[in-house]
């Protein structure tokens, strides 16, 4: 079991920068491929960005992709999301996830075993 807290959302306008970071509880911490989604008003949740279990490889959807940097302290336990050049668009509620299974890093863009409850980022134009 692993659970999850998300901080550091809020508003921000065009074109600034925010960090989100994710804390996790348990000792499987450095066993977890770990991740952000988000989900924008209206709209289905999609994948942001997930990173490997030593933090050595990441994968990013296009859409956020040379923006965002996703990374992680094992010895903190914490999971973050540096966002830079935001945009309205990216206004969402954004949720950390975590997953102990073994696949290919591509495919934890699909789904993720454990969620935190989300953080509110707003972009105003």
């Amino acid at each position: 079991q692993v659970q999850l807290v998300e901080s550091g959302g809020g508003l921000v306008q065009a074109g600034g920068s925010l960090r989100l970071s994710c804390a996790a509880s348990g000792r499987t911490f450095s066993s977890a491929v770990m991740g952000w989604f988000r989900q924008a008003p209206g709209k289905e949740r999609e994948f942001v960005a997930v990173i490997n279990r030593s933090g050595g490889n990441t994968y990013y959807a296009d859409s956020v992709k040379n923006r965002f940097t996703i990374a992680r302290d094992n010895a903190k336990n914490t999971v973050a999301l540096q966002m830079n050049r935001l945009k309205p668009e990216d206004t969402a509620v954004y949720y950390c996830a975590a997953d102990l299974t073994v696949r290919p890093l591509r495919d934890f863009s699909r789904a993720m075993d454990y969620w935190g409850k989300g953080t509110l980022v707003t972009v105003s134009a």
